[in-house]
């Protein structure tokens, strides 16, 4: 006790000899200095040890300006500060300078990004040419005016997860690509069943192309035996003698009203007969279509009255359907194709007696 007594006696005499040597603008900068510790120590007794970092700067440089100030007396400064070591005095002011040079730099390493449009032109080229190679690429861009580097492409198609054309060939083989260089020799039938007033079912026979979509109404009865089916196939295959492509596949289900007469015939002519799998109207889906369209568009819309009442609505929608319609899958072309028009009165006939109305341009 008498120890700590004589200790606490010196150590309150040298405080009071550094005191004294004090300026006027070192008395100042000392006391802010042990206001701001005092602070420190009440905010650690209320939220605990840690002490945040913008506590520690401000309280870094008054610590450093005294330095400066009190250069004559290194007590002076020993003594203001006695709530931190000296080394965390000096952590806190080489932070605050490493602050004061630390400035965000802008980014100037490696090249420029390339266009956007030039590298939308890289994917679909690469898309649609699954074959190409990246020089073959370049080759293809030269012609539109488009000018990138092999090195260029094959970052861009990495970047997007498409890869070299050897992998990208393989994955670019569908059923769906496939059958494109095909669809123009296709030809799907499929029968149709119509309910009239008196509940009579009437079974209509047609035909659709599968690249076209042009739809044949071969006809329509309540009986279809096999002497009707065999008549209707030979009126088809009279109207496809006329076509450039010569027909090579006829697609249609097992149904019974096919019988063996109605696929000779079409043999006969050298298209061959695919029946589809039982009970898988998608594989026949081109016509299943079709059958959707009409009852949506026309039946649904009508009651039938006979079998000559079905076959007139029916010849006036399909005429309509082939010329006029816009079809989704032919982007927003008709079968026979569409004559576009800018001029002239904007007009409208009538389709089923107003149930469709079918808009045009009257020609000057």
């Amino acid at each position: 006790m008498f120890s700590r007594m004589v200790l606490f006696i010196w150590e309150f005499v040298l405080d009071v000899a550094a005191v004294t040597r004090l300026t006027e603008g070192e008395e100042d900068l000392e006391i802010l200095l042990l206001r701001q510790q005092l602070r420190i120590v009440e905010r650690k007794q209320e939220r605990g040890p840690q002490i945040p970092r913008w506590q520690k700067v401000p309280l870094a440089v008054v610590a450093v300006r005294l330095k400066q100030k009190a250069r004559h007396s290194r007590q002076a400064l020993e003594d203001s500060i006695r709530l931190f070591k000296p080394a965390t005095v000096i952590g806190w002011h080489r932070e605050a300078v490493r602050r004061k040079w630390t400035y965000q730099q802008k980014r100037q390493s490696g090249r420029p990004p390339i266009d956007a449009e030039l590298e939308q032109w890289i994917l679909r080229v690469a898309r649609d040419n699954p074959g190409l190679g990246y020089d073959k690429l370049k080759g293809e861009l030269r012609k539109l005016g488009l000018r990138a580097s092999p090195t260029t492409i094959r970052t861009v198609l990495l970047r997007h997860g498409i890869p070299p054309a050897p992998d990208r060939s393989r994955q670019g083989s569908s059923w769906r690509t496939f059958l494109k260089h095909y669809k123009e020799q296709f030809l799907a039938c499929d029968f149709l069943t119509v309910e009239t007033l008196t509940l009579q079912t009437l079974y209509v026979l047609f035909f659709v192309e599968h690249a076209t979509r042009r739809v044949y109404l071969a006809g329509c009865t309540a009986h279809p035996d096999a002497a009707w089916v065999t008549q209707q196939a030979r009126q088809m295959t009279w109207e496809l003698h006329d076509r450039a492509v010569p027909m090579r596949y006829l697609i249609h289900d097992h149904d019974t009203k096919f019988t063996e007469l109605f696929d000779t015939v079409f043999e006969s002519e050298g298209i061959e007969i695919v029946n589809i799998p039982f009970e898988a109207p998608n594989a026949n889906a081109i016509a299943e279509r079709w059958v959707r369209s009409v009852r949506k568009e026309c039946l649904d819309k009508l009651i039938i009255l006979n079998q000559r009442h079905l076959r007139r609505v029916l010849t006036e929608y399909i005429a309509y359907y082939n010329t006029r319609r816009p079809h989704q899958g032919l982007d927003q072309d008709s079968p026979l194709g569409l004559t576009v028009s800018t001029e002239g009165a904007i007009r409208h006939r009538n389709v089923l007696g107003g149930i469709i109305r079918d808009y045009y341009r009257e020609a000057a």
